[in-house]
């Protein structure tokens, strides 16, 4: 597993697409994930310190999670598999650890608010990982 890091939200100039790019910690390849508009705005919300006046969906089930005593131990992109990442969701309780399986967005949603550590699978950045040495120039991303 690699270490990764939340670089940035933004949209695909010249279409409707929401991507979210992730970076290795250790080294210099990119992970860009295409994902929904509100899974985009509940990350962004967290990144930008914005507190809704009432719970969201990654607020609530994070709520939840610390009533019953479970932490997030770590998010981990696990698979791509016909253009469509996987993840996992690591839960620890006092006696236990699972696997909760989860799109990468909402893992990622949820890491933000709980801070635990993102992962990615070593095959994945093989398969869909991209240098960090792009030309700001002629990037396609708008942030």
């Amino acid at each position: 597993m690699v270490r990764m890091e939340l670089v940035s939200i933004g949209i695909v100039q010249g279409t409707d697409g929401t991507v979210m790019v992730l970076r290795e910690v250790d080294n210099s390849r990119l992970l860009v994930i295409g994902i929904g508009p509100l899974e985009a705005s509940a990350i962004a919300m967290e990144l930008q310190g914005i507190v809704p006046p009432r719970p969201m969906t990654h607020d609530l089930l994070k709520n939840v999670l610390n009533t019953f005593r479970l932490s997030v131990e770590r998010i981990v992109i696990t698979d791509l598999r016909d253009n469509t990442f996987f993840a996992i969701i690591r839960l620890k309780s006092p006696t236990e650890s699972v696997d909760v399986d989860s799109r990468p967005s909402d893992a990622i949603a949820l890491a933000l608010r709980t801070g635990a550590p993102i992962y990615c699978e070593e095959s994945v950045l093989e398969a869909a990982g991209i240098s960090d040495d792009l030309d700001d120039d002629n990037s396609t991303l708008v942030h």
